[in-house]
């Protein structure tokens, strides 16, 4: 295919791509409000197990409106996910061997999968449980050293909304380590040997990584480090299963 031909299909693909973003958009932004009460669920959960009213609230006065923009926003992009990675799919896939297409497939399944688990592992597990943790640091007046005086958390939609999102990201991306390791040791980049010789220095770093990706405080870390170390136990599996066989071996 001509130079010219590739950019008129790749316009094409861009512009599908884009249509299905927008019109995700604007049917989010129908159900912001619905979409944020499940973000904000795990929190309100926690609040009404300790007896508190949940609130949350903002500070200016184009605060809440902004908030809905981005939950319209990044809602759509779950939603118009299959389009837009179809999409993708339909433009680079005339360009590849049909052996290739059968090696890619499974990433390209795998890939949304993982980052649904990530997630989830988030906000059914990680977000109780770290809640539960901020929320024991209030103060009621009722308590004996408080001397009248009460510390009650008052949080910012915009500032729960960014918590929630950056862990919900930093979850599923760290969940796509099997993929990326798999991935590399199926074009022979990586072996299975050298990934187990290795290990105790990758152990380490996932802890650095949960340590720059979440928020700091011990659970939240060691909800992502584990999670990463097995995750790193089963690419070593995986990698072994599709790395090319040397002759001496």
């Amino acid at each position: 295919m001509p130079l010219l031909e590739h950019l008129a299909e790749l316009r094409r693909r861009l512009l599908w791509s884009a249509a299905g973003l927008l019109i995700a958009f604007l049917a989010c932004y129908h159900f912001s409000f619905q979409i944020y009460s499940f973000i904000a669920h795990p929190l309100v959960a926690v609040m009404k197990s300790r007896g508190e009213e949940p609130t949350l609230i903002y500070t200016q006065l184009y605060e809440a409106f902004f908030t809905y923009i981005k939950v319209s926003l990044y809602a759509a992009v779950f939603v118009a996910f299959p389009l837009i990675s179809t999409q993708v799919w339909l433009f680079i896939a005339p360009g590849l061997y049909r052996s290739e297409k059968k090696a890619l497939l499974p990433f390209i399944v795998a890939t949304p999968v993982l980052f649904l688990a990530g997630a989830a592992l988030a906000y059914y597990v990680i977000f109780p449980t770290a809640f539960r943790f901020f929320l024991s640091f209030q103060t009621p007046t009722a308590h004996p050293a408080a001397d009248g005086m009460q510390i009650e958390l008052m949080a910012r939609v915009s500032d729960y909304l960014g918590l929630v999102m950056k862990l919900v990201f930093a979850f599923g991306v760290a969940f796509e380590l099997p993929v990326a390791l798999t991935l590399m040791g199926k074009v022979g980049i990586l072996r299975s040997k050298t990934l187990k010789k290795f290990r105790r220095y990758a152990y380490v770093g996932c802890f650095v990584i949960a340590a720059v990706l979440t928020p700091p405080d011990v659970l939240t870390q060691t909800g992502l480090a584990v999670p990463l170390i097995i995750l790193y136990e089963i690419s070593i599996l995986c990698v072994r299963l599709v790395e090319p066989k040397l002759d001496e071996e």
